[in-house]
């Protein structure tokens, strides 16, 4: 058995406490179970080793932060190689983490033996929490709980203090109470349809749109007085052919007839629709402006319905960001994946981007490959609408030209520009404009060509050298 470390980040600064003996069993497991309540037991089992406070609210905020993501601080790194014993053959020991993340990072930076997702540790970890002021004598609970509220506050600030014109948190509401509109729409013209063809049912036939259909309904109301609102009907529907095709119809119409409070309620339901029709609209602009500012080169790609829905199905632009292509092109398709890994069946070939128009354009033996291609573009824009400072779909546009030059390259015409081409070109653009400052890819191009032909000299005069020698020993 080798000694257990447990490191416990708190609001206050970092604690590090040791186990001298571990071994991950659920007999032990249920030993520290019940000695977490009584502090006398759990001292027995759990020593204090070190404690370092955080010096400003600062310093705490930097820290927890870090921790957050998986990364190490330097406070931690120096807290760490200051207290926990140099690794040797003899003195074996493994460090007892709460995060998984944080694990893999001290494995892979520090070099450290970590243990994390064990019940074990996690018991251990809630038992020194609990005690925590009773191990460290210099902080009272009190300090500990107002260090905690404030840190939280911190954090929770500093984590929705970013560009509220760049926030993704909108675009994720409005996809969403766009789909709900849609389906709450169709529910109510449906409901309206049957209700008011009991009276006059060629006009469902006849006018096939929802919201034409209830504005229509609120100027006719009667069949009979019809002829009445004649030039509103023209000015609704814009077709007089079809005006005439509804009042022919009203003459010769099925129908029943229909009492004045009956048609009241229809009235009324009908003005809920239109008004919800005209809402859902404004949201629909709303979406647009929303993504034109958080996400344009994915909005001029792949349009900004679907656009909204990969950033609300992945949770946001930032994790759309750090997707693969591979990733990308089956979200929203997960379902069919795991059904496919669990019969050993074929996987789907894409998710949410079998809406976008290339795929649709495109014939069924390329579908497979022009998915792939559209992933890799969709992850290369989301990528540069989350790092660009200053938002641009100049991009986009090209990656929307890539696309359709390789649909024509499946249909056997021209070939398509590549990655470095487009992207150089879009820069030179940009720093034509101002807009981005960075170093173009011509200036990178001649330094890698220098590179490469001062490697290839080099390497002709080392062959040129071993020929020589070659020479001289069969000489002689």
């Amino acid at each position: 058995m080798v000694a257990l470390f447990i490191l416990v980040e708190t609001a206050s600064g970092y604690g590090l406490f040791k186990k001298e003996e571990f071994e991950e069993i659920a007999q032990e497991t249920e030993q520290v179970k019940q000695s977490v309540l009584n502090f006398g037991r759990f001292s027995k089992i759990i020593k204090f080793k070190a404690f370092t406070p955080f010096k400003s609210a600062e310093q705490a905020l930097r820290n927890i932060t870090a921790i957050s993501d998986g990364e190490i601080s330097e406070d931690l790194k120096t807290f760490l190689e200051n207290n926990l014993p140099s690794p040797s053959k003899k003195a074996k020991w493994t460090l007892g983490v709460e995060d998984s993340r944080l694990g893999t990072a001290l494995t892979t930076e520090m070099s450290l033996s970590c243990v994390a997702n064990v019940d074990t540790v996690f018991e251990i970890i809630r038992g020194i929490r609990c005690h925590f002021t009773k191990f460290v004598k210099e902080l009272e609970e009190e300090d500990l709980n107002k260090a905690r509220l404030g840190l939280a506050h911190s954090y929770s600030r500093s984590k929705v203090s970013s560009d509220i014109n760049r926030t993704d948190k909108p675009i994720i509401q409005c996809i969403a109470l766009l789909d709900q509109l849609d389906k709450d729409i169709n529910t109510f013209a449906m409901r309206i349809r049957e209700w008011y063809s009991w009276h006059f049912p060629e006009l469902a036939r006849v006018v096939t749109d929802n919201k034409v259909y209830c504005e229509a309904i609120h100027i006719i109301k009667k069949r009979s007085e019809i002829e009445n609102n004649r030039e509103e009907l023209e000015e609704l529907i814009g077709d007089s052919d079809l005006v005439q095709q509804i009042v022919d119809s009203s003459k010769t119409s099925m129908g029943l007839e229909i009492s004045d409070m009956d048609m009241e309620n229809i009235t009324k339901f009908t003005t809920r629709v239109v008004e919800l029709a005209q809402f859902r609209k404004d949201i629909h602009g709303f979406l647009t402006n929303k993504m034109n500012a958080v996400a344009p080169n994915v909005t001029a790609l792949m349009g900004e319905t679907i656009g909204a829905r990969l950033i609300s199905h992945s949770g946001g632009i930032r994790n759309l960001a750090k997707a693969p292509a591979s990733t990308v092109q089956i979200l929203g398709a997960e379902k069919a994946l795991f059904r496919a890994l669990k019969s050993r069946g074929n996987t789907p070939k894409y998710g949410l981007i079998f809406n976008s128009t290339y795929i649709g354009r495109a014939e069924t033996q390329h579908k497979g490959r022009i998915s792939r291609f559209l992933a890799n573009k969709c992850s290369m824009a989301a990528r540069i609408d989350h790092f660009l400072e200053k938002p641009t779909n100049r991009f986009g546009e090209e990656f929307k030209q890539q696309v359709e030059n390789r649909l024509d390259f499946f249909a056997g015409k021209s070939q398509p520009l590549k990655n470095d081409e487009i992207m150089t070109k879009v820069m030179k653009e940009l720093k034509e404009d101002n807009l981005y400052f960075v170093q173009t890819g011509e200036d990178n191009g001649s330094d890698e060509k220098k590179s490469k032909k001062e490697k290839k000299e080099k390497k002709d005069k080392k062959k040129k050298k071993s020929m020589e020698i070659d020479s001289d020993s069969s000489s002689d």
